[in-house]
């Protein structure tokens, strides 16, 4: 297959060390690329190769225009590149397995393609196995992929709309399962409301978290599927209920003991009649012996290798000051090896919020990594966020430059002013809003361009001052929004 890259003259050094030999190469008499117009591409191919017909043209990925005329006249067909030259040798290696589009960069379509093969294959992997437990529907440890309970602390103390409000918001993340954490002046009552509300909203499995008999019998009374947690103290008077209703439990040591603990409040468990256990060897914080309860759960796992294990992860990301999506995968991954069922986050501080989304990648790329007996990258999924994966190429420091001051001057726009806010994903339904209000009209859009365009369209900047200024600020709301970080105006990003 005959395959044409074209390109401007500042890329050509890129574009031939990425293509190599899988493509002709054409350079057009223009500096960038992206400028590449039809016109420009028929003239230029017309002229340096007039008798070569190709199968495929490859412009750059942000080129604009409508390029079915000169398909027509060339007979080839013309896709969209990716959006960065460095791409291209690996775009190449795609070509008569995917259709490439004339609309969508090759570099966004094939991420789109990998990432929907992977977790289709994900799915393949989840309908194929046996697992040891099913909670509800769903499957539990087995070659099963970790399920992620997501904790709301003091559910029983909130507010019905409000509990409804962040169940959604759990679920729309990613959760398996939803846990229903109970507060220290819990009553019964108040456990039965709060399961009740989750089942008006939800059909992910619901379990109650609490150590309270009282709280426990009422929480099994009303249907929860899954409760937290049996230990010495509990189980002769939980035991019984969990077993006539045939609910899981989760068994857990006692408060300050370890393996020897939780082994033989299993076996008790087990006495009592009870079939469906869920073992948590307790993961302890970084600073407080976590690696003596890694171990722990490495000889538990040895130990008793039918039974699905409890991780909380939860318990290290809360009380760690690091961003914690590479925690959560990291520790994701630990628990892969532990044999681990359950990935338990409650998602409290602000430091981790995405937490349970994180850890749904995180099991997702496991699984994939544990069927191709690798490491798990180049899966086609991930959490690379802040970091790259591949470095762009930066500019070179040229010979005559101005340098750039900050203007001291400052005046106010006649069109008025625009005090600009951002409401997050979760505290409404779908995307996050950039709020631009000025004193005739609010706009809100999900990013900095649109809102910017709309302002200008409706005639409410008037400076090219103002309108480099919103644009700064709005590109910081939108980036924001994005990473889910908070955003004031006129502050440091």
């Amino acid at each position: 297959m005959d395959i044409l890259v074209a390109t401007g003259k500042l890329a050509e050094g890129t574009v031939r060390k990425a293509v190599d030999t899988k493509a002709h190469i054409i350079v057009l008499d223009m500096d960038i690329a992206a400028f590449i117009t039809p016109r420009k591409l028929q003239e230029a191919i017309k002229k340096q190769n007039p008798h070569k017909n190709y199968d495929i043209i490859f412009v750059p990925g942000l080129v604009s225009g409508d390029f079915s005329r000169v398909e027509q006249d060339l007979g080839s067909k013309i896709y969209l590149g990716p959006k960065h030259a460095y791409d291209l040798g690996y775009v190449l290696d795609f070509v008569g397995k995917i259709e490439f589009s004339a609309k969508v960069p090759a570099c966004e379509l094939l991420a789109d393609v990998r990432k929907k093969l992977a977790l289709e294959k994900v799915e393949q992997i989840e309908n194929a196995c046996e697992p040891l437990m099913y909670l509800k529907d769903l499957k539990l440890g087995g070659g099963s992929r970790m399920k992620v309970l997501a904790e709301i602390v003091d559910a029983t103390g909130m507010e019905s709309s409000a509990l409804e409000k962040k169940i959604l918001a759990f679920v729309s993340r990613g959760a398996d399962m939803i846990d229903l954490g109970a507060s220290l002046n819990a009553t019964p009552d108040d456990v039965e409301r709060t399961i009740r509300i989750a089942r008006k909203v939800t059909a992910l499995p619901i379990s109650i978290d609490t150590l309270e008999p009282a709280l426990l019998t009422r929480a099994i009374e009303t249907g929860v599927d899954l409760v937290l947690s049996l230990d010495n103290n509990n189980l002769d008077e939980i035991g019984p209920l969990a077993v006539l209703a045939e609910i899981p439990v989760v068994v857990i040591p006692d408060s300050c003991e370890g393996l020897d603990s939780l082994v033989k409040n299993i076996e008790k468990a087990k006495e009592l009649g009870i079939r469906k256990i869920i073992a948590d060897p307790v993961l302890d914080p970084i600073g407080h012996g976590i690696a003596c309860s890694i171990a722990r759960y490495y000889e538990f796992q040895k130990l008793f290798p039918r039974i699905p294990v409890f991780f909380g992860a939860g318990n290290v990301t809360e009380l760690l000051d690091v961003d914690s999506p590479g925690v959560n995968a990291t520790l994701c991954g630990i628990a892969t090896d532990l044999g681990a069922s359950i990935l338990f986050t409650p998602e409290y501080s602000n430091k981790t919020q995405g937490s349970i989304s994180e850890l749904k990648v995180a099991s997702q790329m496991m699984i994939l990594a544990t069927e191709r007996q690798s490491s798990p990258k180049d899966l086609g999924i991930d959490l690379m966020i802040l970091k790259e994966k591949r470095r762009r190429t930066d500019a070179n420091m040229p010979d005559k430059y101005t340098e750039a001051k900050e203007r001291r001057m400052w005046k106010t726009d006649p069109a008025g002013s625009v005090r600009i806010g951002i409401m997050p994903a979760e505290e409404r339904t779908g995307e996050g809003l950039i709020v631009a209000e000025h004193e005739t009209s609010t706009i809100v859009g999900t990013n900095a361009r649109e809102v910017l365009d709309t302002l200008m369209e409706m005639e409410l900047v008037s400076t090219l001052e103002h309108a480099g200024y919103l644009g700064r600020e709005l590109k910081k709301a939108e980036i924001a929004l994005k990473f889910n970080r908070s955003y004031a105006q006129d502050d440091e990003f």
